[in-house]
């Protein structure tokens, strides 16, 4: 079984072009999933972010993943305790899938996840790289509309991230998501 990552900045179209991936019958794992159960009630990592960010990014008995994010986003410390916490759960959880979906058959697999080929170089796992471009005033808007963040919020976001274009040396291939959503479905049926 090949397995591909499909990796791109917060709100470049990663997920579009994973549901289009998943339409045309290859089987994609959300690592973005994987996290959100890592600390979800009873998650792997519940506690260990618990303990790590205290009752700030609770509501209601519970983590607030906005209450989070708003920390993470603003705080790089923040972020690499988080990542340190979460990320082995992650991996873990996309392994055991992957595991399932061979001994299911899959011939691919796509991995959807921001953090694929941070600093410039590809996960050796990964049979291929596809990576999601989209500018970033783009992603901002998008940001803004479809999670009512702030134009502050929005763009603290984008620059936390590693820029997206610095991956572009080690995709294999690369998707202009600078159109409409049927722009992009094209570029991913190719």
């Amino acid at each position: 079984m090949r397995v591909y990552g499909l990796t791109g900045g917060i709100a470049s179209g990663k997920t579009e072009a994973a549901r289009r991936f998943a339409a045309g019958g290859i089987p994609v794992i959300d690592a973005d999933e994987a996290g959100h159960d890592a600390i979800a009630p009873g998650g792997a990592a519940e506690a260990a972010v618990l303990a790590a960010f205290g009752p700030d990014v609770c509501a209601h008995g519970r983590i607030d993943r906005d209450k989070l994010g708003a920390l993470v986003f603003r705080d790089a410390g923040a972020r690499a305790r988080l990542n340190a916490i979460v990320h082995p759960v992650i991996i873990e959880a996309v392994s055991r899938r992957c595991a399932q979906l061979a001994d299911d058959g899959a011939e691919n697999v796509i991995v959807e996840a921001a953090l694929l080929g941070e600093h410039g170089v590809k996960d050796p796992w990964l049979g291929g790289l596809i990576l999601v471009l989209s500018p970033a005033t783009v992603r901002a808007q998008r940001l803004m509309a479809t999670r009512g963040l702030s134009e502050e919020e929005a763009w603290r976001r984008i620059t936390a991230q590693t820029p997206p274009e610095s991956k572009r040396n080690i995709a294999d291939w690369v998707l202009e998501n600078d159109g409409d959503i049927a722009a992009l479905h094209a570029q991913v049926d190719a």
